[in-house]
């Protein structure tokens, strides 16, 4: 029998919000999204469109008016008149998962002692009854990569879903890359509101010299197919020696993204990816050139230093696109976790300050998924690919319009509720607050 349902009906029942609410079973074999203003994410938009997903894929995509639907043929129809349909906002670069309270030690699993662990795998340690991911996701953040901190090589991050039973269910791609943190040639004193003077970082050549030792040893290691000695943490590198893995390399700073440059080019690193990259934009041309890929730092910070143009972080996407430099927008930073649902709004800043609307959109979908090498599954609404999408009643970009309205995670929907709704639905009718409705 075939079901025609509004989304206040498909989720009856699960309006009333648990902590840690259970995955919905895929129920809805054939479902039909028709006449959204659909973001492909590729750049593409479609004012009416008809998106038909079968088994939890996308099998097109088409515009409504001149695409003939039988009804007959599918089992749930959803009318999205007037709403915004996109793939789901990834978060690069991220400790969603990985922290519940950031002031509780305990609940911190993304870092481990010492300086050098590429070993350690923010995989197994990715919760996926996290509190927080259930307020992310209500606008319109979908998937994460889950990364490690600290030390000179944190470890390997991977790509999760944000909605599963337990990590093994939510994994997108295991073991995406390894994350390295460059030192700083310079460091500066006194703090954001008063900075100091900058002065050299006398310890910047033997923090150098650890890096490219180890990255020899690697190197070394990784030719031997089966070595007579097992090193955990060598052999944690061969997929980023042989090329099948990213290297992510984190550094904000002409001079020490240079050195990056030049120390990816002596290990004949294939698939090097620079977090952060403050000055990425006064080295394009090197960047382009060695096949580099930019996760920009958060757009909303402060200027680094007091001589900066106070919109140098709003503009730096908009230069990166203009000099033809794949790149993606990170969320990271301060209160990186909670802040992740700020994500779309980041995005929508590069869009003010000189993207046009789908590049800024691409830059939290598609652009993100070719960096996190998540392209063929993710990342854009094109048939084959996961039904991971978000419906938003306005511009997902815009905070004073994002409205969760559905969500879709490899063709599950998903619960749309938290536990800040749900106080502020409580809250609302206890002290009658009907200007809020």
């Amino acid at each position: 029998m075939k079901l025609s349902l509004t989304i206040s009906l498909l989720f009856v029942g699960l309006l009333s919000f648990s902590q840690t609410p259970a995955p919905i079973e895929m129920v809805h074999n054939k479902v039909l999204i028709q006449h959204g203003h659909a973001h492909i994410g590729n750049g593409e938009y479609i004012d009416n469109s008809s998106i038909g997903i079968e088994k939890g894929k996308i099998i097109f995509v088409e515009n409504a008016l001149t695409n003939t639907i039988v009804e007959s043929e599918w089992d749930t129809i959803i009318d999205i008149t007037g709403k915004h349909v996109y793939p789901g906002f990834i978060a690069p670069d991220i400790t969603l998962g990985l922290t519940e309270i950031d002031q509780v030690r305990a609940t911190r699993d993304f870092r481990e002692t010492g300086s050098i662990n590429p070993n350690i795998r923010t995989l197994i340690g990715f919760n996926t009854d996290s509190e927080v991911i259930y307020t992310v996701r209500t606008n319109g953040v979908l998937v994460s990569q889950a990364t490690p901190r600290g030390g000179l090589v944190s470890g390997t991050s991977s790509v999760m879903a944000l909605d599963g039973w337990n990590w093994e269910d939510a994994a997108y791609k295991k073991d995406d890359g390894v994350h390295i943190n460059w030192p700083r040639k310079y460091t500066t004193t006194g703090w954001w509101a008063e900075p100091g003077p900058t002065k050299k970082n006398d310890k910047y050549i033997e923090k150098k010299n650890t890096l490219w030792d180890f990255f020899r040893k690697a190197e070394a290691y990784a030719k031997v197919n089966k070595p007579d000695e097992f090193d955990i943490k060598l052999d944690a590198m061969r997929g980023v020696m042989k090329g099948k893995k990213r290297l992510f390399i984190h550094a904000d700073f002409a001079p020490e993204i240079n050195d990056i440059i030049d120390f990816a080019r002596e290990f004949n690193i294939k698939l090097p990816v620079l977090v952060g990259g403050y000055d990425a934009y006064l080295v394009t041309d090197r960047l382009k050139e060695n096949h580099f890929s930019v996760i920009i730092g958060r757009p909303h910070s402060l200027p680094k230093f007091e001589d900066d143009h106070v919109a140098v972080y709003y503009e730096l996407a908009a230069k990166l696109q203009t000099a033809g430099i794949l790149y993606c927008i990170s969320n990271a930073g301060d209160m990186e976790v909670m802040n992740t649902r700020n994500l779309p709004f980041q995005a929508g800043t590069a869009w003010a300050y000189g993207l046009s609307e789908e590049q800024a959109v691409a830059s939290i979908t598609l652009n993100a998924a070719k960096i996190l090498g998540v392209d063929d599954k993710i990342g854009s609404l094109e048939k084959g690919k996961d039904a991971t999408l978000f419906v938003s009643d306005g511009n997902a970009l815009d905070m004073m319009t994002n409205e969760g309205y559905m969500a879709m995670v490899k063709g599950r929907f998903i619960s749309m509720q938290n536990h800040q709704i749900e106080l502020y639905e409580k809250y609302k009718k206890k002290y009658g607050l009907k200007g809020l409705e």
